[in-house]
């Protein structure tokens, strides 16, 4: 069983409820905003991971494991870190310094929330990770963040990313990519879609939320990732993970 789903199982209804996602549903009135980490987003942020995200728990224990193979003490980021999933599964397992930074204050009083019910020795802030000074770390984690940053602020985070860490330090980075072959990517997008409405999903859900991330997630293609990572840096790369268009990529220095 999931820690999240502990979590809930024993933290009291008034702190905190996790709510399915029905957001972007046929019941939303007015002009459609652009998708963006709100409170709105994170009181449904869980559900709409494990629904929305192929193999999400799965990709998390992989991740959690190549941290306990490379990362036993030091500090740990994990940029972009929402409501503490990463770091509330990997805090029993390891003795580093474990910060969690996010540019949303919900999803922080979130995490903040979880870690506190578990008494989890984890640093979560409120922080723009293209700003922030990282100290020497033995670890950084990037889930489904850097599609969300504009492209001309990529590569100097990777790159600060890099020099922040240590020697034989590693990079774990998640992303949803595209492919330059269009028939290819729309036959992706497409199976995904589906994997989406076999989830519970509606097709005007589906719609309106891709509308929404339109010009907000800017997806790279795997050798445009594997590029930026060596462009910054790092000598050694790999595929962790792939599934249609999703993927785990590991970077060692």
């Amino acid at each position: 069983m999931s820690i999240w789903v502990r979590f809930l199982e024993t933290l009291p209804k008034e702190a905190y409820m996790q709510k399915k996602d029905t957001l972007f549903g046929e019941s939303t009135q007015g002009v459609q905003k652009k998708f963006e980490f709100d409170t709105q987003v994170a009181s449904v942020f869980d559900d709409m991971l494990e629904r929305s995200i192929p193999f999400y728990r799965e990709s998390l224990a992989l991740c959690i494991d190549f941290l306990k193979y490379n990362a036993k003490d030091g500090v740990i980021y994990d940029l972009g870190c929402s409501t503490g999933n990463l770091l509330l599964n990997l805090e029993p397992h390891t003795n580093a310094t474990l910060i969690g930074l996010d540019t949303s204050k919900a999803m922080i009083e979130h995490a903040t929330l979880k870690a506190k019910a578990y008494n989890a020795s984890i640093s979560f802030k409120v922080a723009d990770c293209t700003q922030e000074d990282f100290c020497e770390s033995s670890a950084f984690v990037s889930n489904y963040t850097l599609q969300f940053i504009r492209p001309p602020q990529r590569l100097g985070l990777v790159r600060k990313i890099y020099q922040s860490l240590r020697e034989n330090g590693i990079f774990i980075m998640s992303e949803k990519m595209t492919t330059t072959d269009p028939l290819l990517d729309s036959q992706m997008i497409e199976y995904y879609h589906s994997y989406k409405h076999n989830n519970g999903y509606s097709k005007t859900q589906i719609a309106r939320k891709r509308e929404a991330l339109e010009n907000v997630l800017i997806p790279y293609t795997l050798q445009e990732n594997l590029h930026l990572l060596q462009e910054a840096g790092f000598k050694h790369t790999e595929v962790l993970f792939k599934w249609v268009n999703f993927g785990m990529l590991i970077a060692r220095k």
